[in-house]
C-alpha cells in the first residue's frame, strides 16, 4: 500500500491540483492567515479558527513527536525533506477536499452544519455504499486506530522513569481516558472551545523549545541541513531497498502527520460558517503547513541538533527526549512528557469530533442521545485499552487503515475537482472587485445540486 499506491497516488494528485489550483499553497497563502481570523456570522455555527484548530488538534498529535522520532531512527535524516515535500504538495490536496467538503455540507439539527468525504461522495457520485464504506473507515481509522496510537505514545513517553512500573499503561490509559471522557461527553460546543485554547498554547511552546535548542546549538544547523538534503538523494540507498529508505518513511510519516487527501480535516471544514468555501479550503492549507513544517519541523531539529545520532534502539519518545535531555536535564525529558500529554488529549478530542458526523451520515439523521452515549463510551474504552497495546501492532494498525481512506478519498476528489476549481475561480473574480467573495451554487453550475448554496 505505501510503497507503491499510495506514493503515486499521493505524489500524483498533489501535483496534479497544484498545477490546476496555480499553486495555491503559494498565491494565497497570505490570504489564508487573512481569512482565519473572520468570525462567524452565525452564533450557532463554528468560525473558521475553531474549525482549523480541530482539524489541528487531531493533525497535531504525538506521531508529531513520536513518528517524526521514528522516521529519523528507522528512515534516516533525509526523511525530513520527504515530509517537507508531502506537505508542500498536500497543501493543493487539503484545499480541494475541504472546499469540497464546504460545497457539499448539510444541515444539523442544531442550527449549524456537517460533512465531509461520505457527504460529498454521496451528493455528486450517487454512491451510497461508497460513502458508507468511507465513513466506518474513518470511524475505524480515527476512533480506533489513531486514537491507540495517541493513547500508546502518551504511556511510551513515561518508558524512561524510574516510577514507570509493570502497571503504569493501565493508570497512565485510565487518567487520559476519563480526561477525554469529560470533554467528549460535552459534545462538539465543548471540543471546539477546548481545542481553540489548548492547541496555540501547547503548539507555542512547543516551537519556543525548538527554536531555543537550534540557538544553543547553532553551530550544528549548516551539518543538520548537509545530512537532510545529503540523505533525501541517495538514490543508491532508496532505490537498493525502498521500504527501509528515507523517502518511504518520509512520505509515510508525512501523510499519517498532515493527513492531506485523507479525507479527515474535511469533516471539521465542513462545520465552518463562512461566506464562500474557498475561505475553509484556504483555512485547511494552512492547517497541512502548521502541522508538518512547524511541528514537525521541530521535533526533527530538536532531535539533530542535539547532536545524539539517531538509531533503532531509541525509535519513538525516547528519542526525543534523550536529545532535549543531553542539554536541558531531567526538565527536558518532562517537557516531552508533558507535550505529549496534551498532544495526545487534543488528537483525541480532534478524531473523536471527525467521527460523530460520519456516525449520523451512517444513521442518515441525528443520533438519539441513548446511540450518542454508547458510542462516547466505546471511544474512551478505546483510548484505555490502546495503552496497553504492542508499539508495532498499534501504528500498523493505524496506517493501514489510513491508507483505505485515502485510497477512497484521492480518486475521489480528483473526479471532483471541478466544483471546487469553480469555486476558487469564482473567489478570484470577487476579490478582483473588491467583494467579500460569496457563493452561490450556480457559479460551479451546481444550482439547487446543494444544500446550503442556493
Amino acid at each position: 500500500m505505501y510503497t507503491y499506491i499510495l506514493v503515486a497516488l499521493l505524489i500524483a494528485a498533489g501535483l496534479y491540483f497544484s498545477f490546476r489550483t496555480g499553486f495555491v499553497q503559494f498565491r494565497l497563502l497570505g490570504e489564508s492567515f487573512r481569512v482565519v481570523r473572520e468570525k462567524s456570522s452565525d452564533k450557532n455555527g463554528v468560525s473558521s479558527f475553531q474549525a482549523l484548530m480541530v482539524s489541528t488538534a487531531s493533525r497535531v498529535g504525538t506521531g508529531n513527536i513520536a513518528g517524526v522520532s521514528t522516521a529519523l531512527c528507522l528512515g534516516g535524516v533525509g526523511s525530513v525533506f520527504w515530509m517537507w515535500v508531502i506537505a508542500i504538495l498536500g497543501g493543493a490536496s487539503a484545499f480541494i477536499e475541504s472546499t469540497l467538503a464546504q460545497i457539499y455540507k448539510v444541515k444539523d439539527g442544531r442550527g449549524g452544519s456537517r460533512g465531509g468525504p461520505a457527504y460529498y461522495i454521496e451528493a455528486a457520485l450517487h454512491s451510497r455504499g461508497l460513502a458508507a464504506l468511507f465513513a466506518v473507515f474513518l470511524i475505524l481509522t480515527y476512533m480506533v486506530g489513531f486514537n491507540m496510537v495517541a493513547s500508546f505514545n502518551l504511556v511510551d513517553s513515561f518508558s524512561g522513569y524510574a516510577f514507570a512500573g509493570p502497571s503504569m499503561p493501565i493508570a497512565a490509559g485510565a487518567i487520559l481516558a476519563v480526561l477525554a471522557g469529560l470533554c467528549i461527553f460535552g459534545g462538539g460546543k465543548r471540543l471546539t472551545k477546548i481545542t481553540g485554547v489548548l492547541v496555540p498554547v501547547m503548539g507555542g511552546a512547543y516551537v519556543l523549545m525548538a527554536l531555543v535548542m537550534i540557538a544553543l546549538h547553532i553551530d550544528l544547523l549548516p551539518g543538520v541541513f548537509r545530512a537532510i538534503f545529503q540523505s533525501a538523494f541517495d538514490f543508491k540507498a532508496i532505490f537498493g531497498g525502498f521500504t527501509g529508505s528515507a523517502m518511504m518513511y518520509g512520505i509515510k510519516r508525512g501523510l499519517f502527520s498532515n493527513e492531506a487527501g485523507v479525507g479527515s480535516a474535511p469533516n471539521a471544514a465542513a462545520s465552518a460558517m463562512v461566506s464562500h468555501p474557498v475561505k475553509q479550503g484556504l483555512v485547511q492549507m494552512l492547517s497541512v503547513f502548521i502541522d508538518t513544517l512547524l511541528i514537525c519541523s521541530a521535533t526533527a531539529f530538536m532531535c539533530l541538533c542535539s547532536g545524539l545520532e539517531p538509531e533503532e534502539a531509541l525509535k519513538g519518545v525516547p528519542y526525543v527526549q534523550a536529545a532535549l535531555s543531553g542539554t536541558f536535564g531531567s526538565f527536558g525529558q518532562w517537557f516531552i512528557t508533558g507535550s505529549m500529554l496534551l498532544f495526545a488529549f487534543t488528537t483525541i478530542l480532534g478524531n473523536y469530533y471527525y467521527c460523530e458526523s460520519n456516525l449520523q451520515y451512517l444513521l442518515r439523521r441525528d443520533a438519539k442521545k441513548s446511540e450518542m452515549t454508547v458510542f462516547r463510551v466505546v471511544a474512551v474504552l478505546i483510548v484505555f485499552f490502546g495503552a496497553q497495546m504492542d508499539f508495532s501492532l498499534v501504528w500498523d494498525t493505524a496506517d493501514v487503515l489510513m491508507g483505505c481512506m485515502a485510497l477512497l478519498n484521492l480518486p475521489v476528489i480528483l473526479i471532483l475537482a471541478k466544483p471546487a476549481l469553480l469555486a476558487l475561480k469564482d473567489y478570484r473574480r470577487q476579490k478582483e472587485e473588491g467583494k467579500d467573495p460569496c457563493f452561490k451554487a450556480a457559479s460551479a453550475g451546481l444550482d439547487h445540486k446543494t444544500e446550503f448554496w442556493n
